[in-house]
């Protein structure tokens, strides 16, 4: 029998899928300033995390399958809507994949310079040794998901608490406010924040792996949404006490600030956080990705060859081996473009599966739902404004910065219009392939 994950092991892989710690908000400081960075933590989790939490634990527990998100769309608007949204969270997952073995070795400069020369054959062994580790199995990932997330949030702990103890006066807090704050600049911190507060989802494509997996969902989303919440805002907060310079924050990241606060030792100790971090959001996300090609190609929308199990461990091990030899191909893009370009894809999927949350509601009213949210038709539209509004906003600032950033948007745009040049194909494909067959429904 296949060992399935169990509530602790699935909320160390969703805290690792989500967040991996408070590592990727350095730059937060510097662009929302230190009155609207604390306010933009407390706010955007409710907004943008909320409604997506409750979509997942109302669908999940409704279809808790292999694939998650790809079935839910599937079943309320069809296959053709599906295969956008598979597509678009596999382009997104692919840059996103990219950066976490490069800001590996960033880190592990810390200890020593000379690894930056080294850069490219480091990333390829973060990268094989994370597929490995997915193809051996989920509850290996699970267990190395809790000593690696262990290993993340101990070191801001220690970090919080020496500067409470070596602070002296009065500790002052920051004034929450948007005054004087540009939309430009705040568009990008409302962007890092977002980046750092996505996933909910991901964590999904794997339900029928989990044990008892409409309780454990909820226990584990409940946790790592509290602990994401409370850890962020602890370490910006310790970050502005401390003085430290925001520009210094965003070049040297929270190793720096760790220096500053106690010296050398915990600068150390949360670089070595920051390689966990990186090891174990790789492993994670790899994880949840890895099963959408294979929901796909159960439908014949993908190779049949990816849907294969390896026949030992169970595990999609094709799609995996395929996952990864893309990321080994882009593990060198600018951090700033890809936060963008992730929350822009991310967004449009997220907006699918809050359009199927409503479409269900209306075609299968009485299906059993464990877990339902609270609300009316007309509420879940309302509430599906919330996580939307969001990126129009931070859309809006970062292209009212940068012209860069509007390169950026428009690659983002031809990335989900590349959705239906794919749907094409596979039509024209299928079509020729069954000598003139119908082609596959929309």
């Amino acid at each position: 029998m296949q060992k399935r994950l169990r509530p602790i092991q699935l909320a160390a892989i969703i805290f690792l899928t989500v967040s991996g710690g408070p590592y990727g908000l350095e730059p937060l400081l510097s662009f929302g300033g230190p009155n609207a960075s604390l306010l933009l933590l407390m706010i955007t989790p409710f907004l943008w995390d909320v409604p997506s939490i409750f979509m997942v634990l109302e669908l999940n527990s409704m279809m808790p399958v292999t694939g998650g998100y790809y079935q839910w769309v599937k079943r309320a608007l069809g296959q053709r809507w599906a295969f956008y949204e598979g597509w678009w969270t596999w382009l997104y997952t692919f840059v996103d994949l990219a950066i976490y073995p490069v800001w590996f070795v960033t880190y592990a400069s810390f200890f020593n310079p000379h690894l930056l020369a080294y850069k490219i054959p480091i990333c390829l062994a973060i990268v094989w040794l994370g597929a490995i580790l997915n193809i051996v199995g989920i509850v290996r990932v699970g267990k190395t998901s809790i000593m690696l997330g262990a290993m993340v949030i101990i070191p801001f702990l220690v970090m919080f608490v020496t500067q409470f103890f070596n602070h002296h006066g009065a500790i002052t807090f920051p004034e929450l406010s948007f005054k004087d704050a540009k939309l430009s600049t705040t568009g990008m911190a409302l962007y890092y924040v977002m980046w750092n507060f996505l996933g909910w989802d991901n964590a999904t494509t794997y339900a029928e792996e989990v044990d008892k997996p409409i309780r454990s969902y909820l226990i584990s989303i409940a946790i790592t949404f509290c602990m994401v919440f409370v850890l962020y805002g602890i370490t910006i907060f310790t970050a502005q006490v401390s003085g430290i310079s925001f520009t210094a924050l965003r070049d040297g990241g929270f190793p720096q600030l760790g220096m500053l606060i106690g010296g050398r030792w915990l600068g150390a100790l949360l670089a070595i956080g920051g390689m966990a971090s990186m090891m174990g959001i790789f492993s994670a996300v790899l994880l949840s990705m890895s099963r959408i090609p294979k929901a796909m190609a159960d439908d014949k929308l993908l190779p049949a060859k990816l849907n294969s199990l390896h026949p030992r461990f169970n595990t999609p091990h094709i799609s995996i081996i395929v996952c990864a030899c893309i990321v080994s191909i882009m593990v060198n893009l600018n951090f700033e473009d890809l936060v963008i370009l992730d929350v822009m894809l991310y967004g449009a999927g997220l907006l699918l599966e809050l359009i199927s949350l409503v479409a269900l509601r209306i075609k299968e009213p009485n299906t059993c739902r464990p877990f339902k949210i609270r609300l009316n038709t007309l509420g879940l539209c309302i509430m599906i404004l919330s996580p939307l509004t969001l990126l129009i906003i931070a859309l809006s600032g970062a292209l009212a910065g940068t012209d860069r950033a509007f390169v950026t948007a428009v690659s983002a745009l031809l990335a989900l219009l590349s959705a239906e040049v794919g749907w094409q194909i596979i039509r024209i494909y299928r079509f020729y392939r069954d000598k003139k067959a119908p082609l596959v429904s929309d």
